[in-house]
């Protein structure tokens, strides 16, 4: 049981105040976490058949820029290191793999990330494409 003194403080803390600016912080990073995934900018070839890329941790995503740079995530590495971390990061994981490539890369340069895939023990590969917008002609 408390007592009050006749002038005394409360020694309660009040805690509602507490609980709304957490609320408040809680819903303001579950809108913003969707928001603060970048990644790297390529512009994708577009086809009628596209499904959304999944969305959960367990897939890596291979980009392949128009100036010939390659991605792992967001990550830069050479073709020549590239077979060395998809052991690693792809295969020793069990990871899926997507391959995002811009399409003006040339179809040399995919193929030989194919063949680096492919050496590092990796046989599914998703391809990643874009669907076609009504207003923009490819």
């Amino acid at each position: 049981m408390a007592i009050k003194t006749g002038g005394g403080f409360l020694n309660e803390i009040n805690v509602t105040p507490f609980v709304d600016v957490m609320l408040v912080l809680l819903i303001i990073f579950m809108v913003t976490a969707p928001l603060m995934t970048q990644g790297v900018e390529v512009d994708l070839p577009t086809t009628r058949t596209v499904r959304n890329l999944p969305q959960d941790s367990e897939h890596l995503v291979l980009t392949v820029k128009k100036d010939g740079k390659i991605f792992l995530d967001e990550y830069q590495v050479s073709m020549d290191e590239l077979e060395d971390h998809l052991k690693r990061l792809v295969s020793g994981q069990k990871k899926q793999l997507f391959l995002r490539a811009d399409k003006e890369v040339p179809y040399g340069t995919v193929v030989q990330v194919m063949g680096e895939i492919k050496a590092a023990g990796i046989d599914k590969l998703g391809i990643v494409a874009e669907e076609p917008r009504p207003d923009r002609k490819s």
